[in-house]
């Protein structure tokens, strides 16, 4: 497909690595020019016209990458360091230093993390329209009582911004220490802070799979490419 075959808003989303939503908006705050013209939502452009944000041009060639990296512990999923705790790009080769996460985890938490400059696909794994299932290994510092187990699975934690309904399955049959937890939603800490309102402490939380997407064999700290 040529560039004049798209709308501004989908060449937006391929340059910049954001959603159509998030281009839209860009549009919409009317930042964005066709030649020199104020673009309006919705708007088309024909090949070899000037796209332009802030006065900037926009163009190029762009390729989408996916990469999944298992995170370890002690690093953040940002690209500034935060006091003397390191971030996840200084894991990643330079050419990957442009790319996105696709959600996060906390610098306590391990695991597989998604980057990518494709918006749209970033968008689709996050937004809770699509329900992407996400898998952890977590161990609490205590048993977990039969009855939270059920109020987790059944009836759901009441948090401050609403019930946290997970799916719990034991990793052994020795201990109630260790949990397959599985869960639909992603907001911020929310396995953490559901088994806090209950009284137990995580002591490891580590993702194993996000989507379609498994951490398989990747070490500790290593990246491997991926396909859409």
């Amino acid at each position: 497909m040529t560039l004049d075959q798209l709308r501004l808003n989908k060449f937006l989303a391929l340059h910049l690595g954001v959603s159509r939503r998030e281009a839209d908006n860009i549009i919409d705050q009317q930042r964005v020019t066709i030649n020199g013209n104020k673009a309006t939502l919705g708007a088309r452009f024909q090949n070899g016209d000037k796209i332009a944000i802030d006065n900037k041009i926009v163009g190029g060639t762009v390729e989408y990458k996916y990469i999944a990296l298992n995170k370890p512990t002690g690093y953040v999923c940002s690209r500034k360091q935060q006091g003397t705790t390191p971030t996840i790009y200084e894991l990643l080769p330079k050419q990957f230093h442009n790319l996105n996460t696709v959600g996060r985890l906390d610098h306590n938490s391990s695991g597989l993390i998604i980057l990518t400059n494709d918006g749209d696909f970033a968008y689709r794994m996050t937004h809770p329209s699509f329900e992407k299932i996400k898998i952890y290994n977590v161990r609490l510092d205590k048993d977990l009582a039969p009855l939270h187990q059920q109020m987790i699975c059944d009836y759901g934690i009441k948090l401050i911004d609403g019930s946290s309904k997970l799916q719990l399955e034991r990793m052994n049959e020795t201990e109630r220490k260790s949990w397959i937890v599985t869960m639909h939603e992603g907001r911020n800490r929310q396995i953490r802070r559901t088994f806090d309102a209950l009284g137990y402490n995580v002591k490891k939380l580590h993702r194993t799979n996000f989507g379609k997407y498994s951490i398989r064999d990747i070490k500790s700290g290593k990246f491997e490419i991926i396909k859409k």
